[in-house]
């Protein structure tokens, strides 16, 4: 879906994994491992049993993490340190995507449930750290993830922009409805075989916040920038 006519955007609001690199990268599974494992290891499960209480907690928590404090009283720095041991050298530098974001007018930041450090492995790797203003992480939201409501508007507060002038781009469709509710424009960035469209079943949830959809996010921020261009 194509941005016809573009809206003014003043801030950019991303979210980091399956979003700013392919859902089909092998990065984001690694955590997948790893979460499994952290989950058998503290509390004395088998990997299988483990997997099913995971993939529970995030349905329901809205992070595994959420749900490993609230019922079990887990300490998040210890899991989020675990699960972010990762090799982030598989993913591949994206000169493209550094040029379309060097052409997008606006503030960029980050918006992750993950922490403050994974992202800026993340946006080192792909090269394209220079762009963002700031990340807005799990420990900044007070371990409270999204898709709850608090959270936007405890991101909203720390960087200071108005949601009314502002998008937010994510691979999770559910993840965009509180931003929505708040006057933001939202882009989801949709893929075949995404490793949470069975877990989440995302296919099937309610889309009427979602106003753009795109399965190729650079190609949509070019597409802007340029419609942007043409409309001023």
């Amino acid at each position: 879906m194509n941005p016809t006519p573009p809206p003014r955007i003043e801030t950019w609001v991303f979210d980091l994994d399956n979003t700013l690199y392919p859902a089909s990268s092998s990065l984001f599974p690694q955590i997948d491992v790893r979460m499994r494992r952290f989950i058998a290891e503290r509390l004395g499960l088998d990997l299988d049993e483990a997997y099913r209480l995971q993939k529970r907690y995030y349905r329901e928590f809205g992070t595994t993490l959420r749900g490993l404090m609230l019922v079990n009283g887990l300490e998040p720095e210890a899991f989020l340190t675990y699960v972010h041991d990762i090799d982030h050298s598989v993913l591949d530098v994206a000169p493209r995507l550094d040029a379309a974001l060097d052409r997008l007018e606006g503030r960029k930041l980050i918006f992750t449930n993950g922490s403050e450090r994974h992202a800026e492995q993340v946006l080192n790797r792909l090269g394209i750290a220079r762009h963002f203003d700031g990340v807005f992480d799990i420990k900044a939201a007070g371990f409270l993830p999204k898709p709850q409501p608090e959270t936007y508007t405890m991101m909203v507060e720390r960087h200071r922009f108005d949601p009314r002038s502002a998008m937010m781009v994510e691979d999770l469709a559910r993840n965009l409805a509180p931003a929505a509710a708040i006057g933001m424009t939202t882009l989801w960035v949709r893929e075949d075989g995404h490793p949470d469209t069975e877990v989440l079943k995302q296919d099937e949830v309610d889309l009427s916040h979602v106003h753009h959809i795109t399965d190729d996010l650079t190609a949509w921020l070019e597409a802007y920038s340029s419609l942007s261009r043409e409309a001023t």
